[in-house]
């Protein structure tokens, strides 16, 4: 079991209140997100419920448990930080042993995890092998498999993949979310990457400024943002933002609209604007379109085979069924 309750948590260094009062639950077996900007508090969130940091106020519990003052080795948690942590002079066996000879668990079931771990995670030809002698990836997957050996009731990952490139966070990334489908174990993964949330997560929370902006699945807010920062921060390229007489034509401060819900022409249409920088990824081309009264930019995401060129005049026609109204206050109008 792997159910972590947060109760009208708070956390403060000083006279800085970072957390402000937060109610969360995270269910056995869930595989949530938090997401947000950099300074957000998702990461201290993941440190109070590790028990890394003293909550201020408020209440833990894991499996129903109070867990608010239990130290952090036995809260039956494992976490997977940004940096690997491993031992440069011990074999990738010996790293994945650690925790188990610490608590003091028999070598032949230290063995058995040993050998589970690394066949899930594809290492069973590394074992012998030391950190220096992998590559970023490989290093990062001793980590995680160091985390399963110890069983535990979570598994907590603090940006595990930040130090890795491009290829290696895609590969990961789907590793990861493999390896939840197997173990079917609670993982909370804190990323400033709202495409890793999109990807991996079975719950999304949007965290500003130590609050909660949002809890959904990843489609629930993609489709259904509750405000206006959710809106702009959920999806890739950015939804488009329009205030002014544009936005009061529909009864709203400000008017969203995806990318991908532009229709484009190059002879009539709503709205006329200038092409900018047009990028080319194959079955989609993302334009950047200048100069349509609207916002500073308007990105439009549309079939990779369009020709136009940089400064061409260009004619958008937004699809009014799929417009995101917001007040004055940010939040949506339904």
């Amino acid at each position: 079991m792997g159910q972590i309750k947060l109760n009208q948590v708070t956390k403060s260094f000083g006279d800085v209140n970072v957390i402000p009062p937060l109610d969360l639950t995270i269910e056995d077996g869930e595989f949530t997100v938090f997401v947000g900007p950099s300074g957000c508090g998702k990461s201290t969130l993941l440190r109070l419920i590790a028990g890394l940091e003293d909550i201020s106020s408020g209440q833990i519990q894991i499996d129903g448990q109070d867990a608010t003052n239990v130290p952090p080795a036995k809260r039956g948690l494992a976490m997977v930080f940004q940096s690997y942590a491993l031992y440069p002079h011990m074999s990738v066996r010996k790293n994945i042993a650690f925790p188990m000879k610490m608590a003091g668990i028999d070598e032949a079931e230290q063995n058995r995890r040993i050998e589970s771990a690394a066949k899930a995670l594809n290492l069973t030809d590394y074992l012998d092998r030391r950190p220096g002698q992998l590559s970023g990836g490989q290093r990062q997957r001793v980590a995680i498999g160091r985390a399963i050996v110890r069983e535990p009731a979570a598994f907590l990952f603090d940006e595990p993949l930040s130090n890795l490139d491009a290829a290696l966070r895609v590969g990961m990334r789907l590793e990861i979310s493999e390896l939840h489908k197997r173990l079917k174990t609670t993982m909370i993964y804190v990323t400033h990457d709202q495409v890793e949330a999109m990807t991996m997560a079975d719950k999304i929370v949007v965290l500003r400024a130590g609050n909660i902006e949002q809890v959904g699945s990843p489609l629930d807010l993609y489709h259904n943002p509750r405000n206006e920062f959710v809106a702009g921060f959920i999806g890739s390229p950015k939804m488009n933002l329009v205030t002014g007489a544009e936005a009061q034509k529909h009864g709203a401060t400000t008017v969203g609209i995806r990318p991908e819900h532009i229709d484009v022409s190059t002879t009539e249409g709503t709205w006329k604007g200038r092409v900018g920088v047009a990028e080319h990824l194959g079955s989609d081309t993302f334009l950047h379109i200048h100069d349509t009264g609207l916002a500073d930019l308007v990105t439009v995401r549309i079939n990779g085979d369009i020709q136009v060129s940089h400064g061409d005049d260009i004619y958008l026609t937004p699809q009014l069924d799929k417009l995101h109204k917001f007040g004055a206050d940010g939040l949506r109008i339904n």
